[in-house]
């Protein structure tokens, strides 16, 4: 008999740079959140399909400061592991002081203030244990590199009591291809006499792959893998479904399977990567002491056998009625770090502060958000907003980054309450309609999405939806914009650099996929 199959991905959306652990039957999963706050969610799965969100990783400004930090900087690639009862996070904030690591003894929070590790050059580290000691190992560039991106693997003892590298420091790999570029992403399991050494190289592009080599012991001679790459998908075309395949991360289930989390995105209505790169889930097995992904297909597919594990569904809530919660959702973000009195639950919903400063600036701004999870899908609000000003802004926003988004926002000209859709991609910021509407507070709006195709909509009802544009999102991905995230949408109230005491109130948030 056949098993039940489950959908890739397991989490849809931007999640990218998973990292897993088991303790016990329990799993627990965490990715990389960049420059939005709270930064690195953290997941907790019994069948390795259905994730709950338990909780952040990151949720104080001591743990994660963000402070003019472009979308695409910030938190690289955490790595989450249990050792002894404690669970250690360690990860990078590239903008904000480097390697460094947190624990917990409870993993829904919560955690510890970071301890920076000094000398722990480069990004994407990861941690090994070996009975009472501990092992980091990261990428960082060769001192004297012959090409950009011509990276090393290392690896250095870490005393945990005193929360620094210590002992020798080892170069244990560079890449499995002649001239690679990027190896990273480095995670080292033991299985029976062989130490795994798995990464990632090549870019987190469309020429991602995931490779491995093997020692005796830990800190080498690592021997690769004849049949290197195991994993990548860059020989299929850039309009294969599933592309830019790697960075994965090993676990063992309590049933003996092994299966591995890795990131890939979904390009659609062309080669746009709009959803960013998200977290699937492909089986492991071993064959001559090497590892062999998806057995007879080396690929990752859509739809894959469950795992031997009991079935425990779960979903993911993306609608919010914030007039009946008592506080902001875990899975809600906002872009750096907020100014958190700038937010208030009441009685009759989200009260947000009009920031001075626009969505276009490197700054802390008055924006909370969800992640866009498929290529199609409605996204609404109910907000209360009455603007004093022509800099009074507040609505809808649906960005890539500061340069790549749409603003949908009621505001006000020549004494006339509007309706305004701006347009910003790149350099070039373009108003693409403007509308007057009734002085209402209650107004309703709407962005559908068929794939790239954008549809703009206003309700005073909340029944009758009136279109007043039609777009394109085909510039909000990074193989426009460049960087590393997906699209995110949410609430947003700004007074475009005036001071101001007005805000914004907003009852709902209604996400679905279309």
């Amino acid at each position: 008999m056949s098993r039940k199959e489950f959908q890739n991905p397991i989490l849809s959306g931007f999640y990218p740079d998973p990292s897993v652990c088991r303790v016990g039957e329990d799993y627990y999963l965490v990715t990389s959140t960049f420059a939005y706050y709270p930064g690195v969610p953290i997941f907790h799965s019994k069948d390795l399909v259905h994730w709950n969100q338990i909780g952040n990783v990151l949720t104080r400004p001591a743990q994660l400061p963000l402070a003019k930090t472009r979308v695409s900087q910030g938190i690289f690639a955490p790595t989450i592991r249990e050792h002894n009862g404690i669970f250690y996070m360690i990860t990078t904030n590239v903008s904000g002081g480097g390697n460094f690591l947190v624990t917990a003894t409870d993993p829904a929070g919560e955690w510890s203030d970071p301890f920076f590790l000094e000398g722990a050059h480069g990004i994407d580290p990861s941690l090994y244990f070996e009975g009472d000691k501990c092992y980091y190992h990261g990428t960082r560039e060769k001192e004297n590199g012959a090409y950009y991106g011509d990276n090393e693997i290392y690896l250095q003892e870490l005393d945990l009591k005193e929360m620094k590298l210590v002992g020798e420091r080892h170069i244990i790999w560079h890449c499995a291809l002649k001239n690679a570029v990027w190896p990273e992403g480095p995670h080292i399991y033991k299985k029976g006499d062989w130490y795994y050494l798995w990464i990632s190289e090549g870019g987190t592009g469309h020429e991602h792959a995931v490779t491995v080599a093997r020692s005796k012991t830990l800190t080498g001679y690592y021997e690769g893998n004849k049949c290197n790459p195991i994993l990548t998908h860059r020989h299929l075309g850039k309009d294969y479904p599933i592309v830019n395949v790697g960075h994965c991360d090993l676990v063992e289930t309590q049933n003996g399977e092994w299966w591995i989390v890795l990131l890939a995105s979904r390009p659609y209505g062309g080669r746009f990567r709009n959803l960013g790169r998200e977290t699937f889930l492909v089986p492991v097995s071993w064959e001559s002491e090497w590892p062999v992904i998806n057995y007879g297909i080396g690929l990752v597919r859509e739809t894959e056998p469950f795992p031997n594990l009991p079935e425990t569904p779960t979903k993911m809530q993306t609608s919010f009625d914030f007039r009946e919660i008592s506080k902001i959702p875990m899975n809600m973000m906002h872009l750096r770090n907020p100014i958190t009195k700038d937010y208030k639950l009441e009685s009759n919903g989200l009260k947000m502060r009009l920031n001075k400063n626009p969505i276009t600036e490197l700054a802390d701004v008055s924006y909370l958000c969800i992640r866009q999870q498929h290529k199609s899908f409605h996204v609404q609000t109910q907000m209360l907003f009455t603007p004093a000003t022509e800099n009074e802004n507040a609505g809808l926003v649906i960005l890539q980054d500061h340069l790549h988004n749409y603003q949908f926002v009621l505001t006000k000209k020549n004494d006339e309450t509007i309706l305004r859709i701006v347009k910003c991609k790149k350099d070039k910021t373009e108003i693409r309609i403007e509308k007057p509407v009734p002085n209402s507070e209650g107004i309703h709006l709407k962005i559908s999405a068929h794939e790239q195709d954008l549809t703009f909509y206003y309700s005073l009802d909340g029944k009758t939806f009136t279109p007043i544009l039609e777009d394109t999102a085909n510039f909000l991905n990074t193989d426009t914009a460049g960087g590393f995230v997906g699209n995110t949408m949410g609430l947003y109230a700004t007074s475009n650099g005036e001071d101001s005491k007005n805000h914004a109130t907003f009852t709902s948030i209604k996400y679905e996929e279309a």
